[in-house]
């Protein structure tokens, strides 16, 4: 069978999805690995076992269809540092989108002027995530290390290995916080907030650049690897989301919304994103810290800490007896900090309400509630600014769970539709392999054989008077959890 391949390389994975020439996928290779937080605040990882990651993920998926693909396109997570020589060799480990230890100095960037501005320029927003203000903290606490020849993501890291140059795409540079989304072209301010030049970056190139004679000699030389985007640009992609009107939301670990558009869509207060997926199309919204993390977390403690799929669908069928509302339990969920749209690494996750009558059942339903009510909360603020939005195309594993997509299309007061469950973003970098090679002229739109889950109106009182509580909540409980932080730490 002649196909491409899209890979996303991920935080916690590697994962290689075979996709045939009529945009269907049918095989997927996954490989897995770890973190290390060897400090409070630190997320880092060893990119050369991602790498080897990446070279198993191909192999499982030659191995699977007995065929080499046709091309191969990449999607990578977002805002990760690497510091390396000019051999491409890593001089310590990478710091991850979840390393923190650069939290303060976001806090006070973003209260500047010039904070604000290097915002809009580049649509990143202000936080410790973004490789900007990792730069700066290896400026003030690293200096030998800020001396790097280079600063890469990994994408560009496994790129230096298969072809031997420094690129990087145009989606992953506009998460960086130090490129100009609308000229194309690294940020001068940014840059020398940061302490580096444009040389010590790689050179920008469209997401559709793509190189043939790559360095794993189990390939044909000829077959072209495209440089692709972003993980969130290409779920949009791969969910057929694209279009006016449709937005994207994926809940995996942590989770985001995300929506189609000709031109950035700052949000200052709420600070949302403009990330580029390509020179026409921008991919803006907010992510959030906890998802599917906030979930497992829950288990776990109710069952212990290898929980079982039966200990997740007896949770499910526990949350279905419960009303809407859990009984006046409300949740806030940030466990890790959060990210849009309050931007607070400092925040923390918080019952209120909690009475005698509350059993397990109403703590279960509260905490997926409280996930529901964080990606309303970045929903809101992404439809400020973007077209009135009807539809919402879902991905990621919280889409097995019926009784979590019903309570998201209640709280929301959306309609959803699923069109993949989790291979969204390997499934967008597909789709850009196949219209390299001439397979498709125009990316695939969805049809009709969606699952559509339409809101349940009748609990619509009950949800809008608990989402008011809970952005007061947090407004009222912020100094509280910072001290609490404080100490903590």
């Amino acid at each position: 069978m002649e196909y491409v391949l899209g890979i996303d390389i991920g935080t916690g994975s590697t994962k290689a999805v075979a996709v045939d020439l009529k945009g269907n996928s049918f095989a997927d290779n996954q490989q897995y690995y770890q973190f290390s937080a060897p400090k409070t605040g630190y997320h880092e990882q060893d990119p050369q076992q991602i790498w080897q990651a990446f070279i198993a993920s191909i192999k499982g998926i030659i191995a699977k269809t007995a065929a080499q693909p046709l091309a191969i396109s990449l999607s990578s997570a977002m805002h990760s540092v690497i510091a390396v020589d000019q051999n491409g060799n890593a001089l310590a480990p990478m710091m991850t989108w979840a390393d923190n230890r650069s939290a303060e100095i976001a806090v006070e960037l973003r209260a500047t002027e010039r904070g604000m501005s290097i915002y809009k320029a580049t649509g990143t927003p202000i936080h410790s995530m973004s490789p900007l203000c990792k730069l700066i903290w290896l400026k003030e606490n690293n200096p030998e290390l800020h001396k790097a020849y280079k600063f890469i993501s990994i994408k560009e890291y496994i790129w230096y290995k298969l072809f031997n140059e420094f690129v990087i795409d145009y989606s992953i540079a506009s998460s960086t916080g130090l490129f100009n989304i609308t000229k194309f072209e690294w940020h001068d301010d940014a840059l020398k907030l940061a302490g580096i030049t444009a040389d010590m970056l790689s050179q920008p190139v469209p997401t559709n650049y793509a190189q043939t004679g790559c360095s794993l000699t189990f390939l044909d030389k000829n077959i072209p690897f495209i440089t692709g985007a972003s993980d969130g640009c290409l779920a949009n992609l791969g969910s057929m989301a694209t279009e006016p009107g449709i937005a994207a939301m994926t809940i995996g670990t942590s989770g985001a919304v995300r929506v189609a558009s000709n031109k950035p869509l700052p949000n200052e207060e709420a600070m949302t994103f403009s990330y580029v997926l390509d020179k026409n199309t921008y991919i803006c919204g907010g992510p959030i810290n906890n998802g599917g993390v906030a979930m497992q977390w829950w288990v776990k403690n109710i069952a212990g800490p290898n929980p079982t799929e039966k200990d997740y669908e007896h949770l499910f069928r526990q949350i279905d007896d419960v009303p809407a509302g859990s009984n006046g339990l409300i949740f806030l969920p940030y466990l890790t900090g959060e990210r849009a749209p309050i931007w607070d690494s400092e925040s923390c996750g918080n019952f209120f309400g909690v009475r005698l009558q509350h059993t397990q059942a109403d703590f279960s339903r509260a905490v997926l509630e409280g996930i529901c009510f964080a990606m309303r909360d970045v929903l809101d603020a992404v439809q400020k600014n973007s077209e009135p939005i009807i539809q919402i195309n879902i991905s990621g594993g919280f889409t097995k769970s019926e009784i979590w997509v019903q309570t998201l299309a209640a709280i929301t007061e959306k309609k959803l539709a699923i069109l993949q469950t989790d291979d969204a973003s390997a499934v967008g970098a597909a789709f850009i392999a196949l219209k390299l090679i001439g397979a498709i002229k125009e990316y695939p739109k969805a049809g009709n054989d969606l699952i559509v889950y339409q809101p349940n109106t009748a609990n619509r009182g009950t949800y809008n008077q608990c989402f008011i509580i809970y952005k007061q909540l947090y407004n009222d409980l912020k100094a509280t959890m910072h001290k609490v932080y404080k100490k903590h730490i």
